[in-house]
């Protein structure tokens, strides 16, 4: 069974009105009190809405979590179930 990662989705507002999801995973660290992260996958266009490049990320995460189904055929196991 692979080792469990710690990964976060994110949303940057990098422009007004321009709203990009970001993957991010967690590395070690000697700084016990902070957690440090590196960019996975980010969005290549942004979204209109905060929420909707939410959305994106979230639909993307579910693709890393079981790339062989697709999220929008409808319950799966896993991962993608807690999402």
């Amino acid at each position: 069974m692979p080792a469990l990662r710690d990964i976060a989705l994110t949303v940057e507002e990098r422009q007004p009105n321009q709203y990009f999801w970001v993957i991010l995973e967690a590395f070690s660290s000697d700084a016990a009190e902070a957690i440090h992260y590196n960019r996975m996958q980010t969005a290549a266009r942004p979204q209109a809405s905060y929420s909707s490049a939410l959305v994106m990320g979230a639909n993307a995460l579910r693709k890393m979590a079981d790339p062989g189904v697709d999220p929008a055929a409808g319950p799966s196991t896993g991962l993608a179930d807690l999402l």
